[in-house]
Protein backbone atom coordinates (compact mmCIF):
# COMPACT_ATOMS: atom_id res chain seq x y z
CA UNK A 1 0.00 0.00 0.00
CA UNK A 2 1.45 3.40 -1.43
CA UNK A 3 1.64 6.57 1.54
CA UNK A 4 -0.86 9.07 -0.20
CA UNK A 5 0.21 12.36 0.00
CA UNK A 6 -1.78 15.25 1.73
CA UNK A 7 -4.12 16.97 -0.30
CA UNK A 8 -3.56 20.35 -1.59
CA UNK A 9 -5.72 23.42 -0.29
CA UNK A 10 -6.91 26.18 -1.57
CA UNK A 11 -7.08 29.53 0.07
CA UNK A 12 -10.29 30.32 1.13
CA UNK A 13 -10.30 33.95 0.80
CA UNK A 14 -9.25 36.69 -1.42
CA UNK A 15 -7.51 39.55 0.41
CA UNK A 16 -8.98 42.28 2.56
CA UNK A 17 -7.50 45.27 1.28
CA UNK A 18 -9.33 48.29 2.67
CA UNK A 19 -9.30 51.80 -0.12
CA UNK A 20 -6.10 53.44 0.99
CA UNK A 21 -4.49 50.75 3.07
CA UNK A 22 -1.11 51.30 4.49
CA UNK A 23 -0.31 48.18 6.14
CA UNK A 24 -0.76 44.97 4.62
CA UNK A 25 -0.73 41.70 7.60
CA UNK A 26 0.31 38.63 6.13
CA UNK A 27 -0.28 34.99 7.70
CA UNK A 28 0.76 31.83 6.26
CA UNK A 29 -2.84 30.09 5.79
CA UNK A 30 -6.01 29.51 7.64
CA UNK A 31 -6.33 26.42 10.13
CA UNK A 32 -8.34 23.78 9.10
CA UNK A 33 -12.40 25.00 9.16
CA UNK A 34 -13.15 23.02 12.08
CA UNK A 35 -10.86 25.45 14.25
CA UNK A 36 -12.65 29.11 12.85
CA UNK A 37 -15.09 30.98 15.16
CA UNK A 38 -15.50 33.31 11.81
CA UNK A 39 -15.12 33.24 7.83
CA UNK A 40 -12.12 35.49 8.17
CA UNK A 41 -8.59 35.60 8.80
CA UNK A 42 -7.00 34.62 11.73
CA UNK A 43 -10.56 32.91 12.39
CA UNK A 44 -9.36 30.73 15.22
CA UNK A 45 -11.14 31.79 18.53
CA UNK A 46 -7.44 30.73 20.53
CA UNK A 47 -4.90 33.07 18.43
CA UNK A 48 -3.93 35.87 20.05
CA UNK A 49 -4.16 38.06 16.48
CA UNK A 50 -7.08 40.06 17.34
CA UNK A 51 -6.76 40.19 20.93
CA UNK A 52 -3.12 42.26 20.03
CA UNK A 53 -5.43 44.57 17.68
CA UNK A 54 -7.71 45.00 20.29
CA UNK A 55 -5.06 45.99 22.79
CA UNK A 56 -3.46 48.74 20.12
CA UNK A 57 -6.55 49.94 19.03
CA UNK A 58 -8.86 49.94 21.69
CA UNK A 59 -6.90 49.11 25.12
CA UNK A 60 -8.91 46.11 25.63
CA UNK A 61 -7.83 42.40 24.64
CA UNK A 62 -11.89 41.24 23.68
CA UNK A 63 -12.99 44.36 22.24
CA UNK A 64 -13.30 42.28 19.09
CA UNK A 65 -14.45 39.31 20.85
CA UNK A 66 -18.22 38.35 21.66
CA UNK A 67 -18.10 36.29 24.70
CA UNK A 68 -21.34 35.40 24.39
CA UNK A 69 -21.09 34.01 21.23
CA UNK A 70 -18.28 32.47 21.82
CA UNK A 71 -16.38 34.04 18.24
CA UNK A 72 -14.47 37.67 17.24
CA UNK A 73 -17.54 40.50 16.02
CA UNK A 74 -16.65 40.27 12.08
CA UNK A 75 -18.29 43.21 11.47
CA UNK A 76 -17.12 45.29 14.36
CA UNK A 77 -13.08 44.07 12.91
CA UNK A 78 -13.95 45.37 9.58
CA UNK A 79 -14.79 48.06 10.88
CA UNK A 80 -11.75 48.91 12.79
CA UNK A 81 -9.56 47.22 9.63
CA UNK A 82 -11.15 50.22 7.49
CA UNK A 83 -10.30 52.95 9.77
CA UNK A 84 -6.73 52.30 10.59
CA UNK A 85 -6.19 51.27 6.63
CA UNK A 86 -5.18 47.68 7.29
CA UNK A 87 -5.51 44.77 4.42
CA UNK A 88 -4.93 41.15 5.34
CA UNK A 89 -3.98 37.90 3.07
CA UNK A 90 -2.04 35.20 3.68
CA UNK A 91 1.60 34.27 2.06
CA UNK A 92 0.13 31.06 0.60
CA UNK A 93 -2.70 30.06 -1.53
CA UNK A 94 -2.69 27.08 -1.78
CA UNK A 95 -0.53 24.24 0.55
CA UNK A 96 -0.28 20.32 1.64
CA UNK A 97 -0.59 19.99 5.61
CA UNK A 98 1.66 17.51 6.45
CA UNK A 99 0.65 16.91 9.96
CA UNK A 100 -3.12 17.35 10.76
CA UNK A 101 -2.80 20.77 12.14
CA UNK A 102 -2.27 24.45 11.39
CA UNK A 103 1.31 24.29 12.48
CA UNK A 104 3.46 26.12 10.14
CA UNK A 105 6.58 23.88 10.69
CA UNK A 106 4.22 21.16 8.75
CA UNK A 107 2.55 23.19 6.22
CA UNK A 108 4.26 22.50 2.79
CA UNK A 109 3.29 25.83 0.42
CA UNK A 110 2.44 24.75 -3.36
CA UNK A 111 1.49 28.48 -4.73
CA UNK A 112 2.68 31.41 -2.84
CA UNK A 113 0.93 35.03 -3.22
CA UNK A 114 1.90 36.95 -6.02
CA UNK A 115 2.81 40.14 -3.76
CA UNK A 116 3.85 42.38 -6.36
CA UNK A 117 0.40 42.04 -8.29
CA UNK A 118 -1.17 42.62 -4.95
CA UNK A 119 0.99 45.95 -4.46
CA UNK A 120 -0.03 47.13 -7.80
CA UNK A 121 -3.87 46.88 -6.85
CA UNK A 122 -2.74 48.86 -3.54
CA UNK A 123 0.08 50.77 -3.83
CA UNK A 124 -0.84 53.21 -1.30
CA UNK A 125 0.53 50.05 1.27
CA UNK A 126 4.04 50.71 2.59
CA UNK A 127 4.14 48.41 5.58
CA UNK A 128 4.41 44.76 5.02
CA UNK A 129 4.23 42.51 8.49
CA UNK A 130 4.24 38.76 8.87
CA UNK A 131 2.79 37.15 11.61
CA UNK A 132 5.86 34.31 11.85
CA UNK A 133 9.05 32.67 10.61
CA UNK A 134 7.38 30.35 7.60
CA UNK A 135 5.27 33.89 5.74
CA UNK A 136 8.74 36.05 6.61
CA UNK A 137 10.29 33.54 4.52
CA UNK A 138 8.04 33.76 1.25
CA UNK A 139 8.27 37.48 1.51
CA UNK A 140 12.10 37.96 2.05
CA UNK A 141 12.21 35.59 -1.45
CA UNK A 142 9.85 36.98 -3.19
CA UNK A 143 11.92 40.51 -2.57
CA UNK A 144 15.07 39.25 -2.56
CA UNK A 145 16.44 39.70 1.19
CA UNK A 146 17.34 37.74 3.94
CA UNK A 147 14.49 36.99 6.41
CA UNK A 148 15.17 40.02 9.12
CA UNK A 149 14.97 39.47 12.68
CA UNK A 150 11.86 39.45 15.04
CA UNK A 151 10.61 43.07 15.13
CA UNK A 152 13.12 44.56 12.95
CA UNK A 153 12.23 46.45 9.67
CA UNK A 154 13.73 45.93 6.24
CA UNK A 155 13.31 47.87 3.41
CA UNK A 156 12.76 45.66 0.45
CA UNK A 157 11.13 46.71 -3.28
CA UNK A 158 9.06 44.04 -5.14
CA UNK A 159 8.28 45.45 -8.83
CA UNK A 160 8.23 49.46 -8.53
CA UNK A 161 7.48 49.03 -5.24
CA UNK A 162 8.88 50.10 -2.05
CA UNK A 163 8.03 48.72 1.06
CA UNK A 164 9.10 47.98 4.99
CA UNK A 165 9.09 44.83 5.57
CA UNK A 166 8.34 43.67 9.58
CA UNK A 167 8.53 40.04 10.74
CA UNK A 168 6.70 39.94 13.81
CA UNK A 169 6.27 37.69 16.37
CA UNK A 170 3.64 34.70 15.90
CA UNK A 171 0.46 35.71 17.46
CA UNK A 172 -0.09 31.67 17.93
CA UNK A 173 -0.71 30.58 21.53
CA UNK A 174 2.09 28.24 20.57
CA UNK A 175 4.70 31.12 20.14
CA UNK A 176 5.76 31.47 24.15
CA UNK A 177 5.63 35.63 24.50
CA UNK A 178 3.13 36.73 26.82
CA UNK A 179 -0.36 38.35 25.07
CA UNK A 180 1.01 41.82 26.58
CA UNK A 181 4.33 41.35 25.10
CA UNK A 182 3.39 40.46 21.39
CA UNK A 183 0.87 44.05 21.94
CA UNK A 184 3.76 45.84 22.76
CA UNK A 185 5.69 44.88 20.04
CA UNK A 186 3.01 45.38 17.25
CA UNK A 187 2.37 48.74 18.61
CA UNK A 188 5.83 49.69 17.42
CA UNK A 189 4.04 49.12 13.81
CA UNK A 190 2.14 52.10 14.18
CA UNK A 191 4.09 54.60 15.72
CA UNK A 192 6.87 54.82 13.53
Amino acid sequence: MKNRQPAIEHHPWPPFVPDGARFLFLGTFPPKPERWSMDFFYPNRINDFWRVMGIIFRNDRDAFYDKEKGRFDLPLIKAMLEQEGIALWDTAMAVRRLKDNASDKFLEIIEPIDLAALLDRCPTIGQVITTGEKATSVIAQQAGVAVPAIGEPIDCVIGSHPFTLWRMPSTSRAYPLALEKKAEAYSRLFTT
